[in-house]
Formats: C-alpha cells, structure tokens, sequence
C-alpha cells in the first residue's frame, strides 16, 4: 500500500475530512489532499505526527514501510 492510501485509510477509520485531519496534524487542506492523489509525500516530521495521531487514537500505522533511506 503507499502512502496517500495509508493516510485515506487513517483518516476514514478517523471519521475526519481531509481538512480535519490536517488541522489535526498541523498541516493544509491541499497538503492532504495531495498525498492522497500520490502527488505528493510527507516529510520525515509529518510522518511522526501521523505516527502519534495514529497511536492517541489506536489506528495501527507501521511508518517504517513509508521511510526512504
């Protein structure tokens, strides 16, 4: 699974809009909207922000598939 469909999933489980998840985590409406559609990805400090909505909220998120050395 990449990226933008592990957020899409994340915040559906969520029951948020793209706009409420990305108040949540500190971000744009568009900036999620981007890394759904794959034409964008989130950087390595993003990542550990979904990490911890994810884990506040009980949502199973493996970042380590998403980090590129």
């Amino acid at each position: 699974m990449d990226i933008g469909t592990a957020i899409k999933e994340i915040r559906i489980k969520s029951l948020l809009s793209q706009a409420d998840f990305a108040h949540e985590i500190g971000v744009s409406f568009s900036t999620v909207n981007r890394w759904e559609n794959g034409k964008a990805t989130p950087n390595f400090k993003t990542l550990k922000k979904i990490r911890e909505f994810c884990s506040k909220n009980g949502i199973d998120f493996n970042v380590d598939q998403y980090i590129s050395e």
